[in-house]
């Protein structure tokens, strides 16, 4: 097997040198000052990170409705966003994409010592993640931040979706013990906290209301987490199946000359029971 630092060209990774070349130098002239694109050339980091996250969200979309014939395009869509921030610190004079390169290739290098190293490859995915978060804090000390005081949460990104930042967060408490031990109590806790919410909408305000909500909500993605279900790709599942069973409503409806305004609830969920009926996902 060829080592990491001494690859072996073939004609497709230099065919994919090429356009991430491209890339750069189409990049480099729509920030050009003078003759670039003025939106391109208006844009900072702060304005870019909406449309990064965007990219990535479509790109999962792609993934989750296997649209393999426009998952491509995504990717290419999400590299652009890497190659942009990498422009703006080039031009502001931080950093360049070659850094950027450089510093995800060591990484992935350093922390994968049982396929470019010299340890075992004899351990499970799980002991593999547990490896992983020991050589982040071996590095974190080389850097001397372990020397300030760091939390358990600390480095979870605070950009991430609620629902994946809310597993994160769980799976980091989880580590140091922190977490039920059975299913019964996670369930239990769900039933406390739906008495809280309808509490608080009886006897107190919006503000508290929002509070007990948000807390069912994290207590439902801890459910999951005990299920070995990701809760963002459960909702997006739910997400898709109320939109297709609700278009088969409206196509109902539009069959009769009607659409969903000119119908009520009662009609529309009897078309709801027959979208279920006939497996509408």
């Amino acid at each position: 097997m060829a080592r990491p630092d001494d690859p072996i060209i073939t004609d497709d990774t230099q065919q994919a040198g090429h356009q991430f070349q491209r890339l750069m130098a189409i990049m480099e002239n729509l920030r050009d000052p003078q003759t670039g694109c003025p939106w391109d050339i208006e844009q900072d980091f702060a304005s870019i990170a909406p449309y990064t996250l965007e990219e990535a969200h479509e790109v999962a979309d792609a993934i989750e409705r296997e649209a393999w014939d426009e998952l491509p395009a995504e990717l290419g869509d999400l590299a652009l966003q890497v190659v942009f921030h990498a422009q703006i610190a080039k031009d502001r004079g931080l950093f360049d994409v070659t850094q950027v390169l450089s510093a995800i290739n060591n990484k992935m290098v350093h922390r994968h010592p049982h396929v470019f190293g010299t340890e075992s490859r004899d351990k499970s995915s799980a002991q593999q993640t547990l490896d992983w978060e020991k050589i982040k804090a071996a590095e974190r000390a080389a850097k001397g931040i372990a020397e300030k005081p760091t939390g358990v949460l600390d480095d979870v990104a605070l950009a991430l979706p609620a629902l994946t930042r809310a597993l994160k967060l769980q799976k980091r408490a989880a580590r140091v013990g922190f977490d039920w031990s059975d299913i019964g109590d996670v369930l239990a806790k769900i039933a406390e906290e739906a008495d809280e919410l309808a509490e608080a909408r009886d006897e107190l305000g919006p503000q508290e209301m929002a509070e007990e909500y948000g807390d069912l909500l994290f207590v439902m993605v801890n459910l999951g987490r005990h299920l070995k279900l990701d809760p963002e790709a459960c909702l997006r599942a739910a997400n898709t199946k109320f939109t297709r069973r609700f278009g088969y409503i409206e196509d109902s409806l539009r069959a009769s000359g009607k659409t969903p305004e000119q119908s009520d609830l009662a009609e529309m969920d009897a078309l709801w029971d027959k979208a279920k009926a006939a497996g509408i996902k």
